[in-house]
């Protein structure tokens, strides 16, 4: 019996059902009836072709994401580089500006003794004396950039007019006291001249950088405006000297 069934299974297996779809064996009470292959491939066909789609959507929406994700990045990198180099600029302005206020404090720390040797050989120029003594106290008490930039340039001035009335002084001219004060004071305005460049070198450094893009966007963000230059005019320029000859 065995040996039967196992002959009609090898005889099915042999045939070429899979080119006859209506191929049907009847023997002995056995019925085989063949596989649709068309309808089956076309099933199978299906599912790849919708996997193969999903992975394609898949694919599309992982290279959409990570463009996105890159973009935000590079846009991160770009912000906290901009925000830095303002940051760094603006302490660089603060960093000069306190030198120059280190060097104008030292000016105004010198005239009181200036004026003081004046008063000593010509208390009558009363007149010169008070403009010396008010430039210095307005530049004392100057808060803003304007505001010591002008009594700078006011000090200037009316030094520059002590020293010529200092002229008809010899005596006065040929103090120690007074030779080592003007000393002092000639090179504390060649120390002004040098920080009042390095101020204005690095405020216009500030300036450009928060004016360009995309680094004027951020400066409006986080509220960062121009720094003021510290002028001098034409007559302040010059460093008051006396000739002691």
């Amino acid at each position: 019996m065995r040996g039967k069934k196992w002959e009609q299974n090898r005889i099915f297996q042999s045939e070429n059902l899979w080119d006859n779809p209506e191929y049907i064996i009847k023997e002995k009470n056995i019925t085989t009836f063949p596989v649709d292959i068309d309808t089956t491939n076309r099933k199978i066909l299906g599912i790849f072709g919708k996997f193969r789609n999903g992975v394609k959507i898949m694919k599309k929406s992982n290279i959409i994401l990570i463009c996105i994700i890159t973009s935000v990045v590079i846009l991160a990198i770009v912000a906290i580089s901009s925000y830095n180099g303002i940051v760094s600029k603006h302490e660089a302005v603060k960093s000069s500006l306190s030198d120059l206020d280190v060097m104008l404090q030292r000016r105004a720390d010198l005239v009181p003794n200036l004026v003081s040797t004046v008063k000593g050989y010509a208390s009558h120029e009363t007149e010169i004396i008070n403009k010396v003594t008010d430039a210095r106290t307005k530049l004392v008490n100057a808060n803003s950039m304007e505001e010591k930039s002008n009594a700078n340039n006011e000090l200037s001035d009316s030094l520059n007019a002590l020293m010529v009335v200092v002229e008809n002084y010899p005596d006065l001219k040929s103090s120690a006291n007074f030779t080592q004060l003007s000393d002092e004071l000639a090179g504390t305005e060649n120390r002004i001249a040098v920080a009042r460049k390095d101020y204005n070198n690095t405020v216009k450094t500030f300036n450009t950088a928060i004016i360009k893009f995309p680094s004027n966007i951020l400066a409006n963000v986080f509220g960062f405006e121009k720094a003021i230059y510290f002028e001098a005019d034409e007559s302040s320029s010059e460093v008051p000297s006396v000739n002691f000859e």
